[in-house]
Protein backbone atom coordinates (compact mmCIF):
# COMPACT_ATOMS: atom_id res chain seq x y z
CA UNK A 1 0.00 0.00 0.00
CA UNK A 2 2.68 2.23 0.91
CA UNK A 3 4.44 1.60 -2.44
CA UNK A 4 1.42 2.42 -4.23
CA UNK A 5 0.93 5.77 -2.35
CA UNK A 6 4.05 6.98 -2.84
CA UNK A 7 3.54 6.12 -6.87
CA UNK A 8 0.54 8.18 -6.58
CA UNK A 9 2.59 11.09 -4.77
CA UNK A 10 5.40 11.17 -7.65
CA UNK A 11 4.18 9.85 -10.77
CA UNK A 12 0.10 11.20 -10.27
CA UNK A 13 1.05 14.00 -7.69
CA UNK A 14 -2.12 13.74 -5.77
CA UNK A 15 -1.75 16.11 -2.99
CA UNK A 16 -1.45 15.18 0.77
CA UNK A 17 -5.36 15.22 1.44
CA UNK A 18 -5.91 12.79 -1.27
CA UNK A 19 -3.28 10.45 -0.32
CA UNK A 20 -4.48 10.49 3.20
CA UNK A 21 -8.35 9.85 1.84
CA UNK A 22 -7.06 6.61 -0.50
CA UNK A 23 -5.00 5.55 2.49
CA UNK A 24 -8.36 5.58 4.96
CA UNK A 25 -10.09 3.99 2.12
CA UNK A 26 -7.52 1.20 1.28
CA UNK A 27 -7.34 0.64 4.91
CA UNK A 28 -10.98 -0.04 5.44
CA UNK A 29 -10.60 -2.76 2.44
CA UNK A 30 -7.66 -4.70 4.85
CA UNK A 31 -9.42 -4.23 7.50
CA UNK A 32 -12.46 -6.02 5.73
CA UNK A 33 -9.60 -8.72 4.04
CA UNK A 34 -7.99 -9.46 7.26
CA UNK A 35 -11.16 -10.29 9.62
CA UNK A 36 -12.41 -12.72 6.57
CA UNK A 37 -9.34 -14.37 7.06
CA UNK A 38 -7.57 -13.74 4.22
CA UNK A 39 -3.68 -13.68 3.53
CA UNK A 40 -3.35 -11.82 0.29
CA UNK A 41 -4.65 -8.61 -1.90
CA UNK A 42 -5.60 -11.72 -4.62
CA UNK A 43 -8.66 -13.21 -2.54
CA UNK A 44 -10.41 -10.50 -3.13
CA UNK A 45 -13.13 -10.81 -5.76
CA UNK A 46 -16.65 -9.76 -6.87
CA UNK A 47 -18.41 -11.69 -4.24
CA UNK A 48 -16.21 -10.69 -0.73
CA UNK A 49 -15.78 -7.37 -2.49
CA UNK A 50 -19.79 -6.78 -2.63
CA UNK A 51 -20.29 -8.19 1.03
CA UNK A 52 -17.73 -5.61 2.02
CA UNK A 53 -19.90 -2.65 0.18
CA UNK A 54 -23.31 -3.56 0.75
CA UNK A 55 -23.34 -2.75 4.66
CA UNK A 56 -21.68 0.58 3.83
CA UNK A 57 -24.50 1.69 1.70
CA UNK A 58 -27.35 -0.79 3.59
CA UNK A 59 -26.75 0.51 7.08
CA UNK A 60 -26.14 4.41 5.97
CA UNK A 61 -22.32 4.30 7.21
CA UNK A 62 -20.96 6.15 4.29
CA UNK A 63 -22.49 8.22 1.84
CA UNK A 64 -23.48 7.02 -1.58
CA UNK A 65 -20.76 9.64 -2.93
CA UNK A 66 -18.42 8.57 -0.19
CA UNK A 67 -18.74 4.84 -1.27
CA UNK A 68 -18.05 6.16 -4.72
CA UNK A 69 -14.78 7.42 -3.55
CA UNK A 70 -13.34 4.26 -1.40
CA UNK A 71 -14.72 1.83 -4.85
CA UNK A 72 -12.19 4.96 -7.04
CA UNK A 73 -9.17 3.76 -4.67
CA UNK A 74 -9.88 0.20 -4.74
CA UNK A 75 -10.10 0.11 -8.47
CA UNK A 76 -6.46 2.55 -8.31
CA UNK A 77 -4.84 0.21 -5.81
CA UNK A 78 -6.13 -2.95 -7.72
CA UNK A 79 -5.04 -1.41 -11.30
CA UNK A 80 -1.42 -0.73 -9.48
CA UNK A 81 -1.50 -4.66 -7.91
CA UNK A 82 -2.06 -5.82 -11.62
CA UNK A 83 0.62 -4.07 -12.89
CA UNK A 84 3.05 -5.12 -10.56
CA UNK A 85 1.82 -8.51 -10.86
CA UNK A 86 0.54 -9.13 -7.25
CA UNK A 87 -3.39 -10.31 -8.66
CA UNK A 88 -4.21 -11.21 -12.01
CA UNK A 89 -7.46 -9.09 -12.45
CA UNK A 90 -9.17 -6.17 -11.09
CA UNK A 91 -12.23 -7.53 -9.10
CA UNK A 92 -13.53 -3.56 -9.23
CA UNK A 93 -12.89 -2.58 -12.39
CA UNK A 94 -16.63 -3.29 -13.58
CA UNK A 95 -18.28 -2.56 -10.22
CA UNK A 96 -20.84 -0.26 -9.85
CA UNK A 97 -23.58 1.25 -7.56
CA UNK A 98 -26.43 3.62 -8.35
CA UNK A 99 -25.22 6.72 -8.55
CA UNK A 100 -27.58 9.13 -6.61
CA UNK A 101 -29.41 12.37 -7.85
CA UNK A 102 -26.91 15.05 -7.71
CA UNK A 103 -28.08 17.82 -6.05
CA UNK A 104 -27.65 21.23 -7.80
CA UNK A 105 -25.58 23.83 -5.80
CA UNK A 106 -27.38 26.57 -4.19
CA UNK A 107 -26.86 30.18 -4.95
CA UNK A 108 -27.29 33.13 -4.07
CA UNK A 109 -28.60 36.50 -5.75
CA UNK A 110 -26.78 39.28 -6.74
CA UNK A 111 -29.03 41.37 -4.88
CA UNK A 112 -28.07 39.56 -1.53
CA UNK A 113 -24.13 38.92 -2.35
CA UNK A 114 -24.30 42.92 -3.23
CA UNK A 115 -25.94 43.94 -0.18
CA UNK A 116 -23.25 41.46 2.11
CA UNK A 117 -20.02 42.96 0.08
CA UNK A 118 -21.35 46.09 0.29
CA UNK A 119 -22.07 46.66 3.91
CA UNK A 120 -20.76 48.74 6.40
CA UNK A 121 -17.78 47.69 8.29
CA UNK A 122 -17.95 47.96 12.16
CA UNK A 123 -17.42 50.70 14.01
CA UNK A 124 -14.85 48.64 16.51
CA UNK A 125 -11.21 49.35 15.29
CA UNK A 126 -9.92 45.89 15.39
CA UNK A 127 -13.00 44.61 14.37
CA UNK A 128 -13.33 46.85 11.60
CA UNK A 129 -9.93 45.28 10.34
CA UNK A 130 -10.92 41.72 10.61
CA UNK A 131 -13.97 43.11 8.28
CA UNK A 132 -11.49 44.33 5.53
CA UNK A 133 -9.58 41.17 5.39
CA UNK A 134 -13.05 39.07 5.25
CA UNK A 135 -14.81 41.43 2.36
CA UNK A 136 -11.27 40.62 0.44
CA UNK A 137 -11.77 36.73 1.12
CA UNK A 138 -15.85 36.79 0.26
CA UNK A 139 -14.66 39.47 -2.92
CA UNK A 140 -11.62 37.22 -4.10
CA UNK A 141 -13.78 33.96 -3.99
CA UNK A 142 -16.73 35.75 -5.35
CA UNK A 143 -14.57 37.40 -8.20
CA UNK A 144 -12.28 34.68 -9.35
CA UNK A 145 -14.72 31.25 -8.31
CA UNK A 146 -11.84 30.13 -6.34
CA UNK A 147 -12.00 26.98 -3.77
CA UNK A 148 -11.13 27.66 -0.49
CA UNK A 149 -8.17 25.65 -0.46
CA UNK A 150 -6.52 27.50 -3.15
CA UNK A 151 -7.25 30.81 -1.52
CA UNK A 152 -6.09 29.57 1.50
CA UNK A 153 -2.58 29.01 -0.25
CA UNK A 154 -2.32 31.92 -1.93
CA UNK A 155 1.23 33.97 -1.20
CA UNK A 156 1.06 37.71 -1.74
CA UNK A 157 3.56 36.62 -5.33
CA UNK A 158 0.54 34.92 -6.46
CA UNK A 159 -1.64 38.26 -6.98
CA UNK A 160 -0.70 40.31 -8.99
CA UNK A 161 -2.45 43.63 -8.66
CA UNK A 162 -1.73 45.73 -11.44
CA UNK A 163 -2.84 42.73 -13.64
CA UNK A 164 -5.68 41.92 -11.96
CA UNK A 165 -4.71 38.35 -11.86
CA UNK A 166 -4.11 35.31 -9.23
CA UNK A 167 -2.24 32.19 -9.72
CA UNK A 168 -3.57 29.28 -7.64
CA UNK A 169 -2.50 25.50 -7.20
CA UNK A 170 -5.99 23.50 -7.65
CA UNK A 171 -6.53 19.97 -7.75
CA UNK A 172 -4.04 17.21 -8.93
CA UNK A 173 -1.69 20.26 -7.93
CA UNK A 174 -2.49 21.90 -11.59
CA UNK A 175 -1.84 25.74 -11.84
CA UNK A 176 -3.91 27.97 -13.17
CA UNK A 177 -4.64 31.91 -13.35
CA UNK A 178 -7.65 33.76 -12.72
CA UNK A 179 -8.68 37.40 -13.67
CA UNK A 180 -9.53 39.44 -10.53
CA UNK A 181 -12.07 41.56 -10.63
CA UNK A 182 -12.14 45.51 -9.30
CA UNK A 183 -14.34 45.10 -6.75
CA UNK A 184 -12.06 42.54 -5.05
CA UNK A 185 -8.97 44.20 -5.84
CA UNK A 186 -10.11 46.83 -4.27
CA UNK A 187 -11.05 45.42 -0.86
CA UNK A 188 -7.36 43.11 -0.79
CA UNK A 189 -5.87 46.83 -1.21
CA UNK A 190 -7.63 47.90 1.82
CA UNK A 191 -6.64 44.41 3.63
CA UNK A 192 -3.24 45.12 2.25
CA UNK A 193 -3.18 48.49 4.72
CA UNK A 194 -4.18 46.76 7.95
CA UNK A 195 -2.33 43.41 6.56
CA UNK A 196 0.80 44.99 9.02
CA UNK A 197 -1.44 44.59 12.26
CA UNK A 198 -1.67 41.05 12.01
CA UNK A 199 1.91 40.55 11.03
CA UNK A 200 4.37 38.81 13.32
CA UNK A 201 8.44 38.04 12.67
CA UNK A 202 7.52 34.50 11.83
CA UNK A 203 4.66 35.32 9.76
CA UNK A 204 4.83 33.78 6.02
CA UNK A 205 4.44 35.52 2.93
CA UNK A 206 0.62 34.39 2.92
CA UNK A 207 -1.66 36.93 1.42
CA UNK A 208 -4.06 36.63 3.85
CA UNK A 209 -3.32 35.56 7.91
CA UNK A 210 -5.08 35.25 11.05
CA UNK A 211 -4.46 37.76 14.26
CA UNK A 212 -2.16 35.25 15.18
CA UNK A 213 -0.20 36.07 12.28
CA UNK A 214 0.00 32.38 10.50
CA UNK A 215 -1.81 31.27 7.01
CA UNK A 216 -5.62 31.65 6.99
CA UNK A 217 -6.66 28.55 6.78
CA UNK A 218 -9.88 26.65 5.23
CA UNK A 219 -11.80 25.85 8.48
CA UNK A 220 -10.72 29.68 9.88
CA UNK A 221 -11.95 30.97 6.75
CA UNK A 222 -15.37 29.24 7.31
CA UNK A 223 -15.69 30.88 10.45
CA UNK A 224 -15.29 33.80 9.52
CA UNK A 225 -17.97 33.95 6.34
CA UNK A 226 -19.98 32.34 9.01
CA UNK A 227 -19.79 35.84 11.40
CA UNK A 228 -20.11 38.05 9.06
CA UNK A 229 -22.78 36.82 7.33
CA UNK A 230 -24.35 36.75 10.76
CA UNK A 231 -23.34 40.03 11.49
CA UNK A 232 -24.51 41.98 8.14
CA UNK A 233 -27.73 39.73 8.26
CA UNK A 234 -27.54 37.28 5.77
CA UNK A 235 -30.43 35.13 5.99
CA UNK A 236 -28.54 32.10 3.81
CA UNK A 237 -25.77 29.83 5.57
CA UNK A 238 -22.47 31.05 4.07
CA UNK A 239 -19.86 28.63 3.15
CA UNK A 240 -16.70 29.36 0.93
CA UNK A 241 -17.77 27.26 -1.47
CA UNK A 242 -21.34 28.64 -2.14
CA UNK A 243 -19.63 31.76 -3.43
CA UNK A 244 -17.63 29.68 -5.36
CA UNK A 245 -21.18 28.40 -6.69
CA UNK A 246 -22.37 32.18 -7.78
CA UNK A 247 -19.48 32.62 -9.65
CA UNK A 248 -20.01 30.15 -11.40
CA UNK A 249 -23.92 30.33 -11.85
CA UNK A 250 -23.86 34.22 -12.19
CA UNK A 251 -20.88 33.95 -14.85
CA UNK A 252 -22.45 31.39 -17.00
CA UNK A 253 -25.76 33.17 -17.09
CA UNK A 254 -24.20 36.27 -18.56
CA UNK A 255 -21.67 34.64 -20.90
CA UNK A 256 -23.09 31.24 -21.76
CA UNK A 257 -19.43 30.22 -22.47
CA UNK A 258 -19.41 26.99 -20.78
CA UNK A 259 -16.19 25.99 -21.72
CA UNK A 260 -15.00 29.26 -20.60
CA UNK A 261 -16.02 28.90 -17.21
CA UNK A 262 -15.10 25.25 -16.93
CA UNK A 263 -11.52 26.62 -17.32
CA UNK A 264 -12.05 29.73 -14.40
CA UNK A 265 -13.07 26.66 -12.10
CA UNK A 266 -10.67 24.82 -12.54
CA UNK A 267 -12.30 21.58 -13.61
CA UNK A 268 -10.64 19.00 -15.31
CA UNK A 269 -13.74 17.22 -17.40
CA UNK A 270 -16.61 19.86 -18.47
CA UNK A 271 -19.37 17.53 -17.55
CA UNK A 272 -18.67 18.72 -13.77
CA UNK A 273 -19.24 22.52 -14.89
CA UNK A 274 -22.57 21.57 -16.77
CA UNK A 275 -25.02 21.05 -13.44
CA UNK A 276 -24.51 24.74 -13.62
CA UNK A 277 -26.84 24.70 -17.18
CA UNK A 278 -29.01 23.39 -14.76
CA UNK A 279 -29.72 26.40 -13.00
CA UNK A 280 -30.53 29.07 -15.82
CA UNK A 281 -33.12 27.04 -17.77
CA UNK A 282 -35.00 29.76 -18.62
CA UNK A 283 -32.82 31.42 -20.87
CA UNK A 284 -31.98 27.66 -21.98
CA UNK A 285 -35.57 27.44 -23.35
CA UNK A 286 -35.25 31.10 -24.89
CA UNK A 287 -32.53 29.66 -26.38
CA UNK A 288 -34.25 26.58 -27.94
CA UNK A 289 -36.77 28.65 -28.80
CA UNK A 290 -35.39 31.34 -30.61
CA UNK A 291 -32.66 28.76 -32.67
CA UNK A 292 -34.23 25.71 -33.32
CA UNK A 293 -36.23 24.92 -36.33
CA UNK A 294 -39.42 23.75 -35.30
CA UNK A 295 -39.52 25.44 -32.09
CA UNK A 296 -39.77 28.94 -33.80
CA UNK A 297 -42.69 31.18 -32.55
CA UNK A 298 -44.45 32.34 -36.13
Amino acid sequence: MSAWLRGMQTQQQASTHTLAAYRRDVSKLLHYLTQAGCTDWAELDRERLTRFIGPLLGTNALLPSSVQRLLSSVRSFYDWLAAEGHVSHNPAAHFRIKRPPRELPKVMDVDLINALLDAPAPEEPEAARRWKRDRAVMELLYSSGLRVSELGHIRRPDYDASAGLVTVLGKGRKTRVNPVGRKAREAIAEWMEVRPHYAREHSENWLFLNTRGDRLGERSIQRALEEQALRVGIPQHLHPHLLRHCFASHLLESSQDLRAVQELLGHASISTTQIYTHLDFGHLSRVYEQAHPRAKKE
